[in-house]
């Protein structure tokens, strides 16, 4: 898998990569406070179609708190993980952060963007190596 600049990840972002497995999210953050989101790309309308992959049904942990995201429209848990079926944000708090992601199914990298605030970098790998 890869490792992300905090340029990659601003603005517009990066395209992200093929998950098949469960993945494994290392921040090192050596700035204050940020945000990472993983988003489906929308439509040519700008809107989430019948059609759009739900990239982001799963489970989450951080190591502490596990939560499984359900298919309603949103949800958010204690360790500021906000999540739909099309959109995965979390806060980046300074120094070391990690979180794991088991997809409910295979998601192609072409269909959705890795995005952030913040000076972090991030490295993606399958989990467990």
């Amino acid at each position: 898998m890869a490792t992300y600049t905090y340029t990659q990840l601003y603005g517009s972002g990066s395209i992200g990569e093929t998950i098949n497995d469960p993945v494994f999210f290392e921040f090192n953050n050596p700035s204050g406070s940020s945000y990472f989101t993983m988003e489906t790309i929308p439509s040519s309308t700008g809107f989430y179609e019948a059609s759009s992959p739900k990239n982001f049904i799963g489970t989450y942990e951080n190591g502490i708190h596990p939560y499984t995201n359900p298919t309603n429209p949103s949800s958010m848990n204690p360790w500021g993980l906000i999540t739909s079926s099309y959109i995965a944000s979390v806060i980046v708090p300074p120094g070391y952060s990690y979180f794991n992601f088991y997809p409910t199914i295979p998601i192609t990298g072409t269909t959705y963007r890795l995005r952030g605030t913040g000076g972090y970098s991030l490295f993606i790998d399958i989990f467990p190596w």
